[in-house]
């Protein structure tokens, strides 16, 4: 597996993969857009960011050139170069339970340590989506205690904040 700067080609394939309500809101909590989502929805969500460089949308692919995994990553706040955060983290359904999230998120953290010489990765998981937490913590990351409830069209949920600290 290896990392990528996203396509807009990979905008269907990666919105396909989203196959009901709840793991859309799960993945994006509606912030690019409703279930079901259009096939243009991630480009049009990343069209704006596009010429920065404060957000990295990172597409992973296998050895004969198939996506399978996505992921974003920003700098939550404009001063602080040290801290990025991780978003929109998906894997292609049928390759879920095979070590795959895990590799892409180890790609990643290398990429946030080695290229944007980070100290600090955040990210949000809601409370509902255990297998996404459990890869987080299986690549490091730990809750630090403090969450947040998001109203979702399909009711409120909460959200645990995550981080890894990089030595």
């Amino acid at each position: 597996m290896e990392l990528r700067k996203y396509k807009t080609r990979d905008s269907a394939i990666i919105c396909s993969w989203i196959k009901d309500e709840k793991s859309c809101y799960q993945w994006c909590a509606g912030i690019i857009g409703q279930y079901p989502l259009a096939d243009n929805a991630l480009n049009e969500h990343y069209a704006p960011m596009m010429n920065c460089d404060k957000s990295i949308p990172l597409s992973a692919f296998d050895e004969k050139g198939n996506l399978v995994g996505h992921l974003r990553i920003r700098y939550p706040e404009e001063a602080d170069d040290h801290t990025v955060r991780f978003g929109f983290v998906i894997i292609d359904p049928v390759l879920r339970g095979q070590g795959n999230g895990k590799r892409m998120l180890q790609l990643a953290i290398d990429y946030a340590k080695n290229v944007l010489c980070v100290s600090k990765i955040t990210l949000g998981v809601f409370t509902n989506n255990d297998r996404a937490r459990y890869c987080y913590e299986s690549v490091g990351f730990r809750s630090i205690g403090k969450t947040e409830i998001y109203k979702m069209p399909i009711g409120e949920w909460e959200c645990t904040e995550m981080e890894l600290i990089i030595t």
